[in-house]
């Protein structure tokens, strides 16, 4: 019913909700995400030799991901090499990179999606219909 899914998959809406609807039938955290399927700012998990990141998901049944969060890549030195690694241009993300070079402490973030928090704590089944303000075809410019 589902691709096959292996350490480095990105796993789709389908496969979260499997996890906290059939496997563990409550909420489930996901953690220690594979690097190549997060974005660059996550910070690396030492033990492991950076194969992953320090990163969350809260998963939820009926909906999938609800919270989603990581620690953020405080080291300067590293994070320039991972940019480097991902081509990306380091002028592009000059006040980012300011943010770590003029002084910053371990730190994370997390997210949480308004519909989707509508959605669970509602039981409505289909989040387009917990959009307060939705957009549909010749309703805004």
């Amino acid at each position: 019913q589902f691709p096959d899914v292996e350490f480095g998959t990105d796993l789709a809406t389908e496969h979260e909700r499997w996890l906290a609807e059939t496997k563990f039938n409550s909420a489930v955290f996901v953690y220690n995400y594979p690097k190549s399927i997060k974005a660059f700012y996550m910070r690396d998990n030492d033990d492991d030799g950076g194969e992953t990141v320090n990163a969350m998901d809260l998963l939820v049944p009926g909906v999938g991901e609800l919270v989603g969060g990581s620690q953020r890549e405080e080291r300067l030195d590293v994070l320039e090499a991972k940019m480097n690694e991902l081509d990306l241009v380091l002028d592009d993300y000059w006040w980012y990179m300011d943010l770590r070079r003029f002084g910053s402490v371990p730190h994370a973030g997390y997210g949480l999606g308004f519909e989707r928090l509508v959605t669970y704590v509602c039981g409505i089944e289909n989040i387009r219909d917990a959009i307060a303000f939705p957009r549909y075809p010749g309703n805004a410019e």
